[in-house]
């Protein structure tokens, strides 16, 4: 459980950075990050290398004993490589070019990009690759932010073209594959295949998919240049990118299994990421100032499988924010908490977004451990007093890697991406019906291991698939040789890879463990709302339900009362049918739970747990005071059973 923090020295006097560093380390701060936006700083001008200043900054944080990740700092290319390179800047979808003037202004296909990128980070790698202080590399900065991924430009039609000659060989097959007999929109060669945008209406589906799937590819391959200068210059140092909360522009599997990455490190902004995703306006206000109880959990447990087990947070909220559409204080007590947070879903470093305040540019309104005038924030404060906490107590010192969970939600990018491009209806977003589903489990006082559907599923006892366009044979294949209950929600097996219906009705291979086909679907508007019971649970279907038939031995668990079913199952295997109402999520994952012998607890609204270890960690995020679950023997290592808003408590279990 170690802390960190994002410092920028140059940004401040030189005079300061010796005091910075001693106080870090009076607050408990053991890794510091770097350089990430310092291009300008380290190359005024084209060829002209001024590492003296970086040099001092890096010696004087490592004398204090400090341990450094170094960014890369392509984020934000310098003006004079703009000025030389216009073709650098990346293009909208409709046709203009972004502007110079704040950050992520390049285009990821472009070759003179690519080409100065691996010319600054080798020459950065081979100053300080070897540094002893420096342990781990951060590639880039938020890759995708700001829309700036996909890029229309020109280079990004011609990589494109090439990447669709790769991947069918021939025109002819793209043809069939896309089935552009449609609306005639059959290609004579690759040349003559454009990008997706700027059509009177929609373009084909799979030619938007296969766009997606090459930016995708396009964002690893960016990052893969730097990662190969980087292993070379720099072999005993982690290498790490910083992801984005519920951020789906490429495929995070793909980009780490491309890649090799040592650890996957993520930032964390828990108010601003409630107040800016599609949760329920109550559950907005209910958690201003506290974060929805399951926002941060989500991607700390997605970055772990993404990881191979290892994350950090690079960036955590220390205080409010800039960029949400409106930026609480946040509550007493939650910077200390979302750490604490962190470190139970298996965070090995949990580092803060800034050492200072910056009372000028684009983040002067964005909060850091200290207040501009460098006294330390009330963020700051909570800090010092985890790491207090922590350094005093062997039993959070000392964690160990978290175990696998008993059950498994399975996360699918291009799933996100089928539905994004064919929502069908305007109110369904798949990510948030997964989220939907985490939060229920969660809710059920369960530890969730959220993985790819290619993953080794067979130790689960409960797998939870909220919905995925695609069932392939391999993942049918797992839930025959599985003993594991398994969840299926609506639009499973709903498309082919080629973006088709399948030729059997959906949910496609699915048939073979759950017979049944999907007839019809409909998008709900809020006025529809079909109603239904199970368990003595009653709740509606929203956004989206299908008309479908039970075949061969499938039952029918619950029906709605028009009388089309609601949940079906086969076995191990449930289907169900729509996106219900919260309740009816919960009580139908409850009971597939208690099939697969795992024992659940419905939590007040608000209180969350999580195990680590032989530890159990217990959050508030809720209102009201709560009890934590601890049994009466619990041997409390911090904090006490009875949780205000904003307490944590950590027992050991027995």
């Amino acid at each position: 459980m170690q802390l960190g923090v994002c410092y920028y020295p140059e940004q401040w006097p030189r005079s300061m950075w010796a005091d910075d560093a001693k106080r870090m380390v009076e607050l408990g701060i053991t890794h510091v990050r770097i350089a990430e936006f310092a291009w300008s700083r380290m190359e005024p001008r084209a060829g002209e290398f001024v590492w003296e200043w970086l040099d001092e900054a890096v010696g004087t944080l490592a004398a204090a004993g400090l341990k450094l990740v170094l960014g890369t700092p392509t984020a934000s290319p310098p003006k004079w490589l703009i000025d030389a390179h216009l073709d650098v800047l990346p293009v909208r979808a409709d046709g203009t070019r972004w502007n110079f003037g704040s950050r992520r202004h390049y285009d990821i296909s472009s070759a003179t990009y690519r080409r100065e990128c691996v010319r600054i980070v080798t020459a950065m790698a081979e100053r300080y690759g070897r540094h002893p202080s420096i342990v781990a590399w951060q590639t880039d900065n938020e890759l995708g932010c700001h829309d700036t991924v996909p890029s229309y430009s020109s280079a990004a039609l011609e990589r494109f073209q090439a990447w669709l000659q790769q991947r069918y060989e021939t025109v002819e097959a793209l043809n069939d594959a896309w089935g552009n007999v449609f609306w005639s929109m059959e290609y004579p060669s690759f040349g003559a295949i454009g990008l997706p945008n700027l059509t009177p209406t929609d373009a084909n589906p799979i030619h938007l998919l296969d766009f997606r799937r090459f930016m995708s590819d396009e964002v690893a391959s960016f990052h893969r240049e730097q990662i190969d200068v980087l292993r070379q210059h720099a072999p005993s140092a982690d290498l790490l990118h910083n992801f984005m909360g519920f951020f789906t522009t490429f495929d995070h599997y793909q980009f780490a299994e491309d890649n090799a990455l040592d650890v996957a490190a993520w930032d964390s902004y828990p108010i601003a990421r409630t107040e800016s995703i599609a949760l329920p306006e109550e559950q907005k206000a209910r958690y201003a100032r506290t974060a929805h109880p399951d926002v941060s959990a989500f991607d700390h447990d997605r970055y772990r499988a993404i990881g191979g087990g290892r994350f950090w947070v690079m960036e955590q909220q220390a205080g409010p924010v800039n960029w949400a559409p409106w930026n609480p204080v946040p509550a007493k007590g939650m910077v200390r908490l979302w750490a604490y947070e962190a470190f139970a879903h298996g965070a090995e470093l949990v580092s803060y977004f800034r050492w200072r305040q910056c009372p000028y540019a684009q983040e002067q309104m964005h909060s850091g451990l200290n207040l501009p005038n460098n006294e330390l924030s009330p963020g700051g404060l909570e800090v010092q007093q985890a790491a207090r906490e922590i350094a005093a107590t062997a039993a959070l010192s000392e964690l160990g890697a978290p175990a696998r969970a008993a059950t498994a939600v399975i996360f699918d990018y291009e799933t996100q991406w089928m539905f994004e491009i064919q929502r069908h209806g305007k109110s369904f977003d798949y990510q948030t019906l997964v989220f939907d589903y985490y939060e229920a489990l969660r809710g059920l006082g369960l530890d969730v291991d959220i993985v790819s559907s290619k993953a080794d599923l067979s130790a689960y006892r409960l797998v939870v698939v909220p919905s995925i366009a695609v069932i392939d044979d391999a993942l049918v294949g797992q839930i025959e040789r599985s003993a594991a209950q398994w969840v299926f929600g609506p639009r499973s097996g709903s498309k082919t890879t080629t973006f088709a219906i399948p030729s059997s009705l959906p949910p496609g291979a699915l048939q073979r463990v759950l017979p049944m086909q999907v007839l019809e679907v409909e998008s709900l508007r809020p006025t529809l709302a079909p109603a239904m019971s199970l368990g003595g649970v009653h709740g509606v279907a929203m956004h989206w339900r299908e008309h479908v038939r039970a075949n061969g031995e499938t039952q029918v668990d619950a029906y709605f009362d028009d009388a089309w079913p609601a949940v079906l199952s086969h076995g191990r295997v449930r289907y169900v049918a729509a996106w219900l109402s919260h309740a009816l999520h919960r009580e139908v994952l409850a009971q597939a739970a208690q099939d697969a012998g795992i024992e659940t607890q419905r939590l007040p609204d608000g209180l969350r747990i999580r195990r680590r270890g032989d530890l159990t960690f217990a959050f508030n995020f809720g209102a009201e005071q709560v009890r934590a679950p601890a049994p009466a023997n619990a041997t409390f290592v911090l904090g006490t059973s009875q949780l205000k808003t904003g307490d944590v408590c950590v027992w050991l279990s027995a």
